[in-house]
């Protein structure tokens, strides 16, 4: 009888074993870790045609993205005011990219300004009249810098335009990024970034995407070489950029179709690669330009139509992206609205 009970113990003590083991498997079996959501920033340089502005905004809307706007103050100047720039080196009155067209177009695109600041959009600084800053002294930097925040914040008074409610707090803490014309950077640059006041800088280049390093205060994002083409050759993920590859940097509409197509599919391939990976944020950036017949927009638009909706995916700014380092960035607030280098870039 006490042989029967002590078999019997035995056995149930080896199937609470047996339970236990069933319950807590190896660490091996364990379930891996959830992958982060796929970031993806998409930024616009120059920012200069309204109805690029109208557009990109219209895309943000359908698919729930947040762009960032990196704006040359010159826009912001008419044929009348453009007298009150002038750039390190250079005579007043002088850009490489010209300026407003009239005293209404800049109204429209302030208003454009203030429309995607109230949707949540990042309005950064492409300095003012995009000369290559690649010999600049710290100095001659922090005055372009300078010369971008008092035209930005004063850009009503400037041109005598009625200023909205709201504004001049909003343009005080509104540029807190930057992007370098041509992307042309160097020491000097990165010196006067932090004392401008700046918490991000996108003007690099990096052979794929990459985590942004924070260095000096400074977040500093690069644009990633991605595969492109049949031969999958590295371009800088950049519509310009793509438009010198397709086709020298000339107009050829009747490629439009095939130019898109190329330029989705690399946008595609680079996405797919870090949402099956390590997911990685992953930069692209475009102008305003419609070039080759607008075929980098188009491809922009099917692809950001296909990911920003993904529910692993969030298409967001760059300040947003840095707000969750440093803590939010001051945005639009209470302003009123209405109804409505050496890599060839930049």
């Amino acid at each position: 009888m006490l042989r029967s009970y002590r078999v019997l113990a035995f056995s149930l003590a080896s199937l609470a074993s047996a339970n236990a083991a069933f319950a807590d498997p190896p660490r091996s079996l364990a379930a891996s870790p959830a992958k982060p959501k796929q970031i993806v920033l998409i930024s616009f340089d120059a920012a200069r045609e309204i109805s690029q502005w109208q557009r990109s905004r219209a895309l943000a809307k359908r698919t729930g993205a947040h762009f960032t706007y990196f704006l040359s103050c010159v826009f912001l100047l008419s044929p009348e005011t453009r007298q009150g720039y002038a750039g390190p080196g250079k005579a007043a009155g002088k850009s490489n990219v010209g300026f407003g067209a009239s005293k209404q177009d800049v109204a429209d695109r302030l208003e454009q300004v203030r429309l995607a600041a109230a949707e949540g959009h990042d309005i950064g600084s492409h300095a003012c009249g995009h000369f290559d800053g690649k010999d600049w002294r710290k100095a001659d930097w922090l005055a372009e810098f300078a010369s971008a925040r008092r035209i930005f914040e004063n850009a009503y008074a400037i041109n005598g335009i009625p200023e909205p409610a709201g504004w001049r707090d909003f343009a005080q803490s509104a540029l807190v990024g930057f992007r370098a014309p041509y992307l042309s950077t160097g020491k000097a640059l990165y010196e006067a970034l932090p004392e401008a006041g700046f918490q991000y800088d996108a003007s690099a280049v990096s052979n794929g995407p990459t985590v942004p390093p924070t260095l000096n205060g400074t977040t500093r994002f690069a644009l990633p070489l991605i595969p492109e083409g049949p031969k999958a050759k590295p371009v800088v993920a950049m519509d310009y950029n793509l438009y010198v590859r397709h086709s020298a940097g000339t107009e050829k509409p009747a490629m439009a179709d095939a130019f898109a197509e190329r330029a989705y599919q690399a946008f595609r391939a680079a996405f797919d690669a870090e949402y099956n990976g390590k997911r990685l944020p992953l930069e692209l950036g475009f102008h305003f330009t419609l070039m080759n017949d607008g075929a980098y927009w188009n491809a922009l638009e099917r692809f950001a139509g296909e990911v920003c909706v993904m529910q692993q995916v969030e298409c967001i700014s760059f300040r947003d992206y840095v707000s969750r380092d440093h803590g939010p960035v001051p945005n639009l607030g209470g302003l009123a609205t209405h109804s409505e280098s050496s890599h060839v870039a930049g």
